[in-house]
């Protein structure tokens, strides 16, 4: 065989070799873009919720109506608390 044959032959495989592997690679990056979507579809789930629940929240402490049981109102001020901190979880709105 001459050696033009052979670097013809080398290419051409390195060729098919790249093609499978660069095509396995995009399957797979596919199905991460796949994975996050249906993740950030969850997290815009909660998010919302998380916002529901402090629009009702700031309802109910408007009208101070728990501030004169103490038992009640120690529960109160936990539930206020246990809301700030699930209020940093929420997404941020990317413009």
């Amino acid at each position: 065989m001459e050696t033009t044959t052979i670097i013809i032959i080398a290419i051409s495989v390195l060729a098919v070799v790249l093609l499978y592997t660069t095509l396995n690679l995009l399957r797979k990056n596919e199905r991460a873009e796949d994975i996050v979507v249906g993740y950030l579809i969850y997290l815009d789930q909660i998010s919302k919720v998380i916002e529901a629940s402090d629009e009702k929240l700031k309802k109910i402490d408007q009208k101070e109506s728990f501030k004169s049981d103490d038992e009640i109102g120690f529960f109160f001020e936990q539930v206020k608390k246990i809301q700030e901190i699930l209020n940093e979880f929420k997404l941020k709105k990317i413009d």
